[in-house]
């Protein structure tokens, strides 16, 4: 990580004025679910409606020549309540994967901004990743959980849904989201540099779905506009079923629909590979049917296509297997327990639940329905089977999956007279933590994984979950 260091250092002798970024350059994956022996990077930045000769360049680390990246004028949002801007986009690419890289924005052939890129690992090399939710609302605890994921130093981040309170507006971004994880220092009071030199992923929560009125929420759903993942889920059309219902006036709702193109719906659900780890993300939101067949069958599908993978992660918001009093009644996930067994998934994360919750390895069995057919419903009873005998160092291959609940991201905790009460939980409950902020910290390579979590001053508060020979089914 010298190279972040240092352009860090360098960044800090180019700042650029202050109207030539509306929001700072930062990294997404873009539109390439599969590794590749040529890997590639989305660089994103936002700035005012006006013309621009912005130009991007990329160098791997210690080089000295430049290359010239492709640039695009990914979109012009234009909403009401918020003034028009552009959101460029440029392709760093070909990258050699795993090796760091510099790039620099240009405005008129001067820099104005640089910082340090990591393209995807190979299937080979070792890799450390943080997962943590319910995130961006605000707070100074947000802002603690940001820097210690700063000094994590991760390859990538995942985000389990509800990135930014309270309504996923454009303006809650501005205000909550891109100043802390895109802050120029990093400092436990204000956040860290972390998106402009770290790939983020994110599967949708209910609150980044619920500006979905846009007569209420003009510059809600910006996900959908901010966002740039794999367009390889299930949804094609706005109208599709198990897709938000879009509200408000006529030529608002064209107006979304054009400005964020093929990313709504399509990227509510996608799934990467990173390393040798498969990830499918999905969106579990109610009206998300899972039951579906165009949406059950893609999932099946994913999870299948992902047998050479060594782990295999699934990313959602809603948790259907946990302790907690808040929410007790969301269960509808439940009903996808038998398809991640099948699929041989290996850790489920989510958020929703504003703390952490560790399952033993588990199955669950849905009752099945009294007419014989499968529902998405509120309430899902059923039967588990748990595997107590796991210890992730005598006992290391699991029988079932391991549901991680990781909510405690920033927004308030729920529950926390809960955490020294075990007689509160539910059985397969292991460990149970809601008085401290809280993100998941693992590092996998081709033989084990080993999962921490971390509170918000860096203090390791599940030492159960350091499963150094965890090895998969």
């Amino acid at each position: 990580m010298l190279l972040l260091f240092a352009c860090l250092a360098v960044y800090a002798a180019i700042q650029p004025p202050d109207d030539t970024f509306l929001v700072k350059p930062y990294l997404q994956l873009g539109d390439a679910p599969k590794l590749a022996s040529q890997e590639s990077l989305e660089v994103i930045w936002h700035a005012a409606d006006k013309d621009a000769r912005f130009s991007v360049e990329f160098r791997p680390a210690l080089a000295k020549e430049w290359k010239k990246a492709q640039i695009r004028l990914a979109r012009r949002v234009a909403v009401d309540g918020i003034a028009p801007h552009r959101v460029y986009a440029a392709r760093l690419a070909p990258l050699a994967p795993g090796k760091e890289y510099a790039y620099r924005v240009l405005v008129d052939a001067k820099p104005v901004f640089e910082a340090a890129a990591r393209a995807r690992k190979s299937a080979r090399d070792p890799y450390r990743f943080v997962v943590t939710g319910d995130c961006a609302a605000g707070t100074s605890d947000q802002k603690a959980i940001a820097y210690q994921m700063f000094l994590a130093r991760p390859d990538f981040a995942a985000v389990a849904g509800d990135i930014v309170y309270s309504r996923g507006r454009v303006s809650e971004y501005r205000e909550k989201f891109f100043p802390v994880y895109n802050a120029d220092e990093a400092k436990p009071d204000t956040g860290a540099p972390l998106i402009r030199s770290t790939l983020f992923l994110a599967a949708p929560g209910n609150h980044d779905v619920g500006g979905a009125d846009l007569g209420v929420n003009p510059d809600g759903l910006a996900y959908f506009l901010y966002w740039f993942q794999p367009l390889n889920g299930p949804l094609g059309l706005a109208a599709d079923a198990g897709t938000p219902e879009l509200k408000g006036p006529r030529e608002a709702v064209n107006a979304f629909l054009e400005t964020a193109g093929v990313q709504y719906p399509r990227m509510a659900n996608f799934s990467f590979d990173y390393g040798n780890s498969h990830w499918t993300v999905i969106d579990s939101n109610k009206y998300a049917d899972w039951t579906l067949p165009q949406l059950a069958g893609w999932l099946k599908q994913d999870l299948a296509s992902a047998r050479s993978a060594k782990w295999r992660f699934v990313l959602y918001h809603h948790p259907g297997l946990h302790s907690s009093k808040a929410h007790a009644g969301d269960q509808w996930m439940r009903l996808l327990s038998p398809v991640f067994e099948e699929g041989k998934v290996d850790i489920v994360f989510s958020g929703h639940v504003h703390n952490y919750e560790r399952s033993v390895p588990m199955r669950f069995a849905p009752n099945p329905p009294a007419d014989g057919k499968p529902a998405w419903r509120e309430r899902v009873d059923g039967t588990w089977t748990l595997d107590r005998t796991f210890d992730g160092a005598v006992k290391t291959r699991a029988s079932g999956v391991i549901y991680i609940v990781t909510g405690a991201g920033g927004a308030r905790l729920y529950d926390p007279d809960q955490q020294e009460r075990p007689d509160s939980w539910q059985p397969f409950t292991t460990r149970f933590v809601s008085r401290v902020h809280s993100l998941t910290l693992v590092d996998a390579d081709e033989t084990k994984l080993a999962v921490r979590q971390v509170d918000q001053e860096g203090r390791e508060v599940d030492p159960g979950t350091s499963h150094a020979n965890y090895i998969a089914l």
